[in-house]
């Protein structure tokens, strides 16, 4: 390895390098974004409790089994995968030629979105069972439990998760170049191919992952303790919410 060969590959790509680490950072973090929001609403209609009979329960029966086939085909096929049969396949059998940009950010939205919905049930799924009951027991239905008393649980709860993802995310954004993305592994390869120094241009690249990763990491384990509050608190009566007080609230 030429230290004079990475300062050089450095010094004269960095706006190629900078455009395909910002490409990288729009495509994860919208796709994060997007992913998390379809999980999490794959994951509130999965936990919604099955009626015992009648057309709702036959309903909610063919959704579960559209949204877990959904779940199961997107974590069991690899994403280079699906890129390439979404975007060539659309454009072969539907003529749907999509801008590579969105094509990248539709792909990593819909993966995300099943790695998340089951992120989503299973911290819906760890709430304790008796809040279900008390929020039942003054009223609430389904939508306002899970608005009111469980989400707000369940986002702080599977919060390390997501930003997994999200770091994922960054990573795994490489595999677009199949589909002509150009973000950073695409920029670098081309680079590389300019001046054959290979190991040098990765290398730029690999710190310049490792830079976005620990960064964001960084961001989101302060995020974290940001909502875990103070250490150490008073609950004043003010903090204090009783039933019956929740019950008035709703009510009005």
């Amino acid at each position: 390895m030429s230290l004079d060969w990475i300062i050089r590959i450095l010094t004269e790509n960095w706006p190629m390098f900078l455009r395909g680490a910002g490409f990288t950072l729009l495509i994860s973090i919208i796709g994060t974004i997007i992913g998390s929001l379809i999980g999490l609403i794959i994951g509130v209609i999965r936990t919604i409790p099955m009626p015992e009979r009648g057309i709702k329960r036959i309903l909610l029966k063919v959704v579960n089994a559209l949204l877990a086939s959904y779940i199961e085909f997107f974590r069991g096929t690899p994403m280079i995968v699906q890129a390439m049969v979404i975007y060539y396949g659309s454009a072969l059998a539907f003529d749907i030629h999509m801008n590579h940009i969105f094509a990248g950010i539709f792909i990593v939205s819909i993966n995300t979105g099943a790695y998340m919905a089951e992120i989503v049930r299973g911290g819906i799924i760890s709430i304790d069972k008796g809040q279900f009951e008390a929020a039942h027991a003054i009223g609430m239905n389904h939508i306002q439990t899970m608005f009111n008393v469980v989400l707000p649980q369940v986002i702080r709860n599977i919060l390390p998760a997501t930003g997994n993802e999200f770091v994922i995310n960054i990573k795994d954004t490489s595999v677009l170049n199949v589909i002509s993305v150009t973000e950073l592994y695409f920029q670098t390869k081309s680079i590389a191919g300019n001046n054959f120094r290979y190991f040098e241009a990765f290398f730029v690249a690999c710190i310049l992952y490792f830079i976005m990763t620990f960064t964001v990491t960084r961001i989101l384990r302060y995020i974290e303790r940001r909502m875990d509050g103070p250490e150490s608190y008073t609950m004043n009566q003010m903090q204090v919410q009783t039933a019956e007080s929740m019950l008035r609230r709703t009510k009005t």
